[in-house]
């Protein structure tokens, strides 16, 4: 058992770090978080219906369809939203999944997660709310945006579950503002929109004076058969539906953002340690890895 774990895990590993053309240095990659879900991720690669390529092509999405025809109602509830200020970061250390975001300027307002829309996003935004939850395959949405200057660092995303939807809002229809996904660079434009896997190595940039706003879905990755779309809800029903991040008071907060704010005082004692003694740092940070993955392995 323990053998055939070893080596499921370095085979998945090993094709998530090659996948693609833009690939991470080795021990960028070894400690990414993409490395430590790649036997799951693996199976989703093996038996979905996607073709291998950054970006997909959405109009074989049919179902996402509704939210293309009604982009101007929804950009007006964007826009509300913003004017609001509420499209912010996170305070308080409960977001989880896009905490290092923030720290480049971007930004967002959680619609839903893995779960019923927030109160918050139905109070604010109801067609949207409405059209969202009309689509079950949309699992997760949010309106991004990226203000002037702002950046997204090179990363891929960890769970291969899901691909990404994008549909431009309020954008400066230039090539200034642009994603690159696996080498091969986009611009958002009002009203279209564009779907990538986002497991590729991917970042975006804002320099121009618009500050862009897109609607953004995760949409369930398709798959072959019954067994592994079940897997892939059963693992995100559990997984990621504890890193919903609330928008304000009232909004749900998952188990992984409740215990966020204490990991992350481990973290910031982890930089001073890095900004004290680099050689140090490391070797805490592989002796704690490989003390993890020895106690994986002697539990099998």
């Amino acid at each position: 058992m323990r053998m055939l774990f070893l080596f499921w895990l370095v085979a998945s590993a090993s094709y998530v770090a090659m996948r693609g053309k833009e690939r991470f240095a080795f021990w960028r990659q070894l400690s990414d978080h993409s490395t430590f879900l790649a036997p799951i991720n693996a199976v989703f690669y093996i038996f979905s219906t996607l073709k291998r390529g950054a970006y997909i092509d959405a109009s074989s999405f049919h179902e996402l369809a509704p939210l293309k025809a009604n982009w101007q109602t929804i950009r007006d509830e964007a826009l509300a939203v913003d004017a609001a200020r509420k499209i912010v970061a996170a305070v308080n250390y409960t977001d989880i999944g896009f905490n290092s975001f923030f720290k480049t300027g971007w930004r967002r307002f959680h619609l839903k997660w893995y779960d019923e829309p927030h109160p918050s996003a139905q109070a604010l935004c109801p067609v949207t709310t409405r059209l969202l939850q009309q689509i079950p395959t949309v699992r997760a949405a949010m309106f991004a945006q990226l203000p002037p200057g702002a950046s997204l660092v090179r990363h891929r995303d960890p769970y291969a579950g899901s691909v990404r939807y994008h549909l431009g809002l309020v954008t400066a229809s230039s090539p200034g503002c642009y994603i690159e996904v696996d080498g091969e660079q986009y611009y958002w434009r009002d009203g279209e929109e564009v779907m990538f896997d986002e497991t590729y190595i991917h970042y975006a940039k804002n320099e121009t004076d618009i500050s862009r706003i897109v609607l953004f879905c995760d949409v369930e990755r398709p798959m072959r058969y019954r067994w592994t779309t079940a897997l892939n809800r059963i693992f995100s029903n559990v997984v990621l539906r504890a890193a919903t991040s609330p928008n304000e008071t009232g909004d749900s907060t998952g188990f992984l953002n409740r215990a966020f704010k204490y990991v992350y005082a481990i973290r910031r004692f982890g930089k001073r340690i890095k900004a004290w003694h680099r050689p140090t740092y490391y070797a805490v940070k592989w002796l704690l890895f490989g003390s993890i993955f020895a106690g994986i392995i002697y539990a099998l």
